[in-house]
């Protein structure tokens, strides 16, 4: 194996390793012990001769778990272009790719010439990762194999392979422009749901175009995306023909440390791979202790689910808001008055009202669509794929008007919904006043108090603060609701330098409108606890 740096290339170069003679005409001889009819099978057969490259099990005979040959059965079946592999943390999908890559380099189920493999990530030194185990791998070959491998490490990183009809394996940074008319049998794309959206789609683009000349397969591999609105969250949901997906992502919902779903996102626990049952436990645990950041970082990367690791600036966490769920039997009672807050949507957005009872913290949450375009078509264009569509079908998502819901037909609607509950008042946006006020007359709610609220520095601050101190507190009881499950995760705050808080989007496509309403309903409810009651002295007969 020849080895090039910096410093030039060939038997005389400064810190070179093992030194081939060239191997052009030298048998690969691994090639011969492979058996197998389909592309699947020889790859598999291949990927056992291998060594592991590093860890505690380091120079040991590769064994696949049969996640992983599921993956490699899917990635090369017939008319698979594309092979998307999303997993937690630590079951070894990188070093599995990196074998597979391994594999398109010497021909195992290819034997074009002149076979290009790309090792395509966010940049440079996280492309090193997956390199670093495909040269781990090229180490641990027969002598007279590695002799055809010849490896730079200098500004390109590069492995250049001579049997076979020759190939070559390089890293490309995150700029589509750089593999312009390029022609992969085989690419690579290392954590694609840290990719920066622009910059991450060109090279994506880019690189599919070209498998296409060569009937090339690309694999697509990463733990979860924060969110849904993610490109490699969309090949998960919304695969276009000729792609395999294989997502282990638990329910969401559970427990950090529920063993049977950390399972789920980690099947290599099971077989010696990676982590750990015990390990993943006390880490959820630990996790769970210090809260904030650090468990939503364990349930992203750990647990394999979307949820922003960034907790900097959201309005509450996944966990926080999972502590006021319950299940729909054990809801307080509808007792004493209603708190309605309202988020009165525009042109073509979502109307959202939140019911919130203070005497019982239940709270209850409906919104409400234009019907043009249809759930669906709005769920595709918002990134949350069929989101909308389930939360129609569990009652939680309606549908009103043609291209706008009309105010006072909804909020009459939104009232009946109550079925005779008191309501103690409607709190909305000071800045449809007029909206409002229009709405409430054609309701027949004109006579019902209306509490005017900004969602500015001044209000919004506030509101923020008494919503969150209701939630910690355990003065808010929920029944699971994707609506709001999915506001909470799109609804951040901006801070100003004086540290006040006002509500707003994480994402430009985000439907914060439910999480608005509760949070105006929340605030106002907790302000009718806090004042005093006041004592009659005197009245008139």
């Amino acid at each position: 194996m020849k080895q090039d740096d910096l410093f030039g290339s060939g038997p005389n170069a400064p810190g070179s390793g093992w030194h081939g003679t060239g191997g052009g005409t030298v048998a690969f001889s691994l090639l011969e012990k492979i058996r197998g009819e389909t592309a699947a099978d020889r790859a598999m057969a291949f990927l056992e001769l291998l060594h592991i490259p590093e860890g505690k099990k380091a120079g040991t005979p590769l064994r696949l778990a049969e996640f992983q040959r599921k993956f490699v059965r899917g990635a090369l079946a017939d008319g698979v272009m594309v092979a998307c592999l999303s997993i937690g943390r630590g079951n070894a999908k990188t070093a599995l790719s990196a074998g597979l890559a391994l594999g398109a380099l010497v021909g195992v189920w290819d034997d074009q010439p002149k076979r290009e493999i790309l090792f395509a990530a966010r940049n440079r030194d996280q492309a090193k990762t997956a390199f670093g185990f495909l040269v781990g791998f090229i180490e641990g070959l027969p002598e007279e194999d590695r002799a055809q491998f010849t490896i730079r490490r200098g500004s390109k990183l590069e492995v250049e392979f001579e049997g076979n009809g020759g190939g070559l394996a390089r890293v490309i940074a995150a700029d589509g422009k750089s593999v312009l008319g390029g022609a992969p049998t085989l690419a690579l794309m290392d954590e694609r749901a840290a990719w920066e959206r622009d910059k991450g789609d060109n090279l994506e683009n880019a690189i599919l175009s070209g498998l296409g000349k060569r009937d090339g397969r690309a694999l697509i591999i990463s733990t979860s995306a924060p969110d849904d609105a993610n490109t490699f969250s969309r090949w998960l949901d919304e695969p276009p023909p000729g792609t395999y997906v294989q997502e282990h992502r638990p329910a969401f919902g559970l427990p950090a440390d529920d063993l049977a779903s950390l399972l789920e996102a980690n099947p290599g626990a099971t077989e010696g791979i990676g982590a750990t049952s015990d390990w993943l436990v006390a880490q959820a645990r630990r996790a769970i202790a210090r809260g904030g950041s650090a468990l939503s970082s364990f349930r992203n990367l750990n647990r394999n689910e979307r949820i922003s690791s960034e907790d900097r600036s959201v309005l509450v966490t996944v966990d926080e808001w999972l502590s006021a769920e319950v299940s729909p039997d054990q809801l307080p009672e509808r007792a004493g008055p209603c708190v309605l807050g309202v988020d009165l949507g525009g042109s073509r957005s979502m109307s959202a009202a939140a019911f919130y009872w203070p005497d019982t913290g239940r709270l209850e949450a409906l919104g409400t669509f234009p019907a043009i375009p249809s759930l669906a078509d709005r769920g595709a264009a918002d990134g949350v794929s069929d989101r909308y569509v389930q939360m129609n079908d569990r009652g939680e998502l309606s549908v009103m008007g043609e291209a706008t819901v009309p105010p006072g037909p909804w909020l009459a609607e939104i009232v009946r919904h109550l079925d005779g509950a008191e309501v103690a008042c409607i709190v909305g946006d000071r800045f449809r006043h007029a909206e409002f006020s229009e709405a409430m007359q054609a309701a027949g709610l004109a006579r019902v108090p209306f509490v005017w609220r900004g969602f500015g520095w001044k209000d919004g601050s506030e509101d923020i603060e008494r919503f969150r101190r209701a939630l910690f507190d355990g003065e808010i009881v929920v029944a699971p609701s994707m609506l709001l499950r999915s506001a909470f995760s799109d609804a951040i705050t901006l801070v100003d330098p004086a540290g006040n808080h006002k509500l707003a989007k994480a994402r430009s496509l985000g439907r914060i409108d439910a999480a608005a309403a509760t949070v105006l309903a929340v605030a106002q409810g907790a302000r009718m606890k806090a004042a005093p009651a006041r004592k009659v002295r005197m009245a008139w007969l």
